[in-house]
Order: structure tokens, then C-alpha cells, then sequence
């Protein structure tokens, strides 16, 4: 065995949490492009706050915060699990259910990555940990 108990027992929660912020951050990037316009994406240019793409920059920047800190892990990667699904489903699969021809990829993958922080929480170096001991 490459890895024994002992080590994957330190070390899962340390890699789920480091996973946990830089999922966090790549999805903040979405929300900062589309509410703040950095990095700049030409087709968020005058986007409405009050429009899908509008909600879904507010639950990008807010939840990736959220996520990268790993506060309310549980609870918000599970809105931004259904975030995903639903932009798969309404941008992506209308051009073809394979997301490698649709490019829903990155949809597909943020979608089961929140989904897996839903259940498994926010790992280590996150502040739902700090709650709990407090």
C-alpha cells in the first residue's frame, strides 16, 4: 500500500481544504468578471444585476467568498451545485447534451466539486471548523 490509514487520515482534510479555496477562488473569478468587470469578459459588459447572468455573478462572488473561507460550506456549495447544474442545463445543453461539444465542461465539474463539498464540508484551514470549536 502506497499510502497507509494513518497518513490519508492527516492528510484528506488537509488536500479537501485546499481544494476547497482554490475551487473557491476560480469560481470568485466568475463573479468578479460579470459584477466588478475584472478580469474583463467583453460579454459581461452591461450586465444587469437584476438578470440570470446578474444572480448568478452575486451567487459567484458571494458563494466562491464563502466557499474559498470555508464558511457555510455545506449549505452554500450546495446552492452553487444547483447554480451549475441549472447554467448546464439552460446555456449549455440546448447546443448538444455532451458537454464537450456544448463546452459545459466547467459547468459539469463545478457542479459535481460543489456537490461533493456539500456533503463533505469545508475539510481544513476553514472557518466552519474555527465555529465549531467557538
Amino acid at each position: 500500500m502506497i499510502f497507509s490509514e494513518a497518513i490519508c487520515k492527516v492528510w484528506t482534510p488537509r488536500i479537501l481544504g485546499i481544494m476547497r479555496i482554490v475551487v473557491g477562488f476560480l469560481f470568485l473569478q466568475h463573479g468578479t468578471a460579470k459584477l466588478l468587470g475584472f478580469p474583463h469578459i467583453a460579454m459581461f459588459d452591461g450586465l444587469q444585476l437584476v438578470s440570470l447572468l446578474g444572480l448568478a455573478g452575486i451567487l459567484e462572488l458571494v458563494g466562491g467568498s464563502l466557499v474559498m473561507i470555508g464558511l457555510f460550506t455545506r449549505p452554500v456549495a450546495f446552492i452553487l451545485s444547483g447554480e451549475m447544474a441549472v447554467a448546464f442545463f439552460m446555456a449549455h445543453a440546448p447546443h448538444g447534451i455532451l458537454p464537450i461539444l456544448n463546452h459545459g465542461e466547467p459547468a459539469v465539474l463545478y457542479c459535481f466539486v460543489f456537490l461533493y463539498l456539500s456533503v463533505a464540508g469545508a475539510g481544513a484551514f476553514g472557518l466552519d471548523a474555527m465555529r465549531k470549536k467557538g
